[in-house]
This record gives C-alpha cells, sequence and structure tokens, in this order.
C-alpha cells in the first residue's frame, strides 16, 4: 500500500511540475507563437496574391490595373508582416519581397507587359520558408 500512495505523489508532483512549466512556457512564449502564426498566415495571403500576380501578369493587356491591385495587396500584407516581427530573418525575407515587387511595378510602369515575376515567386517562396522556421 505503501508503494501505492509513494507512486499517486510522484504522479502528482510530476503532473504539478508540467502544468507548472506548461503555464510559464506558454505565457512566455504566447507572443512568440502569436507572431508566428501571424507570419505564416499573412505569408499564406501573400501566396494568393503572387497566385493573383501571375494570373494578372498573363492578362494584363486586357486588364493592366489587375497587376497593380495585386501588387499593391502584397505590399499591404508585407506590411503587416513588418508591423508585427522583429525576426531579423522575416524582416530580411520581407525586404526581398518588396524589392521583387518593386522591380515588377517598375517593369510594368515602363511598358513591359509580361514583366518577370519569377523573382516575386521565389521571394514569397522564401517569406514562406521563413516564417514556418521561426
Amino acid at each position: 500500500m505503501a508503494a501505492r500512495h509513494h507512486r499517486r505523489r510522484t504522479a502528482t508532483a510530476a503532473f504539478a511540475a508540467v502544468a507548472v512549466l506548461s503555464a510559464v512556457g506558454a505565457s512566455a512564449g504566447c507572443d512568440a507563437v502569436g507572431k508566428a502564426i501571424d507570419c505564416v498566415q499573412t505569408a499564406d495571403a501573400i501566396a494568393d496574391s503572387v497566385t493573383d500576380l501571375q494570373q494578372a501578369v498573363e492578362n494584363a493587356a486586357n486588364d493592366p490595373s489587375q497587376a497593380d491591385a495585386s501588387l499593391n495587396s502584397i505590399e499591404n500584407d508585407l506590411d503587416r508582416i513588418g508591423d508585427k516581427t522583429d525576426d531579423v530573418d522575416v524582416n530580411k525575407a520581407v525586404d526581398g519581397l518588396r524589392k521583387a515587387v518593386a522591380n515588377v511595378r517598375g517593369a510594368l510602369r515602363n511598358g513591359d507587359t509580361t514583366p518577370d515575376v519569377g523573382p516575386v515567386t521565389d521571394a514569397a517562396g522564401e517569406l514562406t520558408k521563413v516564417c514556418t522556421s521561426s
């Protein structure tokens, strides 16, 4: 009977220790987890905008404003990520994507009806990778 009582105390103590560690870990890391989730969700939205951009560039002759709207959407999403993170890698990926978007926007303004959106796609993939590893 003493062994059974000892096991119950050990199990209770272990459970209490896990509960305390979980509470401390959750409160300390909650902000980081929230930022990571925001980053992933925004990266996902950017991926959708990049797909829209690719389609808009393909149809630029019919409606050039679609590409501009897609670029605006990506830039707005980048602003949201930039405002919510202090992660160096995420900020670097955001800057890279921002530069790629600016290049496509410049090409469109200069009359290129089929700008290369590959760098935007690559930069968006890098941002997604960084967000999921942060």
